[in-house]
């Protein structure tokens, strides 16, 4: 047998090659569900009493839902990315069904006068947090599909778009104002690394801001939001009561806080307190170093998430880069916008803090959106030490018992983001600028 033909035998054994989770990225995802276990505790009771359901009742409600999150987890891990990538065109039907099944009398469900969940009868789930992951894996299968085009025809362009367009306008009728526009910057923000012009996406912007200002003003709450975020002192009794009142909260840790579970706040003054504002509640209690810890440990998180999306690209497993981007703008963008909200830098947009917050639904889909980066990260390591393996750099005892090579790089086996292939165009075209 010929060398040649001894090393495509070898490549054809990839799935018996034993891969590794990242461990960073898994660190970061129980600590942050650790610490979201303990701040519930800390800012839940006060309000489990209040309404007479036993003080410990959103914590233990909040573990219920982290445990099934974490089964679901793991079965994402142990799934193969080509599995979940040949039934794409089913997702895309599965978030219009969600959507569409909170309005259908007997299975949505109202609070406060928003119609956003689906009544599955022992629980609650709110449907939007189902399709942000649903959505992501679709977008990541579409830009991969069409990644010559995109950056090229107007039409392969704003079928993404279009599609976002019209899950915002089901989201506005709930009326979910927070997740359309969450869904709209992750929308945008996956075209723009598959190819999408900046050009393009900006003239595109500038002609959907306008009705998206015309919306947000429409509502009188929402105007009324918008003055409160501006000047919360003018009325700190009424519209501005949310945002004084978290605001007092941070100001009270101060350096080292108050002591985990001294909180004032959040004894009937703080709304929300473990869910929208439990960032406020964490500051309180661990003061500026804690909230600093929470902001830095969110920030790692990102960072490791678009590397991960990085390194696969170029190792041209591009479905797997696309999730792990999309996913990465997901928790970053909602963790950013929930932590402004908190401090006063943006208006209250009603999203929660990713693995931190009380809240079924979204913990549940966070989970399973980290069980799908972590599969990502076990596919690229496992390429990595099948190409290491090809090229001699570990030996075929290493590569079955998962020790990495510290030698071994993808930017060995594959071109450099922006390298042209041979036959001649840019791959991948990531964040082409107009």
């Amino acid at each position: 047998m010929s060398l040649l033909e001894e090393r495509a035998g070898q490549a054809t054994k990839l799935e018996q090659i034993a891969g590794r989770y990242d461990p960073v990225l898994l660190g970061l995802a129980l600590l942050m569900a650790g610490f979201g276990v303990v701040m519930v505790g800390s800012s839940s009771i006060a309000i489990a009493e209040g309404l007479d359901v036993g003080p410990f009742h959103f914590l233990a409600r909040h573990v219920v839902f982290l445990v099934l999150g974490g089964v679901l987890a793991f079965a994402l891990m142990r799934t193969e990315l080509k599995l979940i990538e040949r039934h794409n065109h089913l997702l895309l039907f599965g978030c219009i069904v969600l959507l569409g099944l909170v309005f259908m009398p007997g299975i949505g469900h109202t609070v406060n006068g928003a119609q956003r969940w689906i009544n599955l009868g022992v629980s609650k789930f709110q449907a939007v947090e189902a399709v942000k992951l649903l959505l992501i894996v679709w977008l990541a299968s579409y830009v991969v599909r069409y990644r010559d085009d995109i950056g090229e025809k107007w039409s392969t362009l704003l079928k993404p778009l279009g599609v976002a367009g019209f899950l915002v306008a089901l989201l506005l009728l709930q009326p979910d104002f927070g997740s359309a526009a969450l869904i709209l910057a992750i929308t945008g923000g996956m075209v723009w690394l598959g190819g999408a012009r900046i050009g393009h996406l900006l003239l595109i912007g500038a002609g959907v801001l306008p009705l998206l200002v015309g919306v947000a003003v429409a509502a009188p709450y929402r105007v009324a939001r918008l003055k409160s975020f501006l000047n919360p002192w003018e009325d700190p009794f009424n519209d501005g009561f949310q945002l004084t009142q978290a605001l007092i909260a941070i100001g009270r840790g101060e350096w080292f806080g108050v002591g985990l579970g001294g909180s004032v706040q959040k004894l009937f003054y703080l709304p929300e307190a473990h869910t929208d504002f439990i960032f406020s509640v964490s500051a309180e209690e661990l003061g500026f170093v804690g909230s600093v810890a929470i902001i830095a440990v969110f920030a790692i998180f990102s960072w490791r998430t678009f590397s991960i999306g990085l390194r696969a690209v170029e190792m041209r497993r591009y479905f797997a880069g696309f999730c792990a981007f999309g996913v990465g703008l997901w928790i970053s963008l909602q963790s950013f916008v929930s932590i402004g909200v908190n401090l006063g830098l943006l208006p209250t947009k009603g999203l929660t803090l990713p693995l931190v917050s009380s809240g079924g639904s979204s913990v549940l889909v966070t989970s399973m959106a980290i069980g799908l980066l972590l599969r990502v990260s076990y596919e690229l390591d496992r390429a990595e030490r099948q190409v290491a393996r090809l090229r001699g750099g570990v030996s075929d005892e290493l590569a079955v018992t998962g020790e990495r090579d510290p030698a071994s790089s993808p930017a060995a086996v594959a071109p450099p983001v922006g390298a042209r292939s041979g036959r001649g165009r840019i791959e991948p075209k990531i964040g082409a600028v107009a």
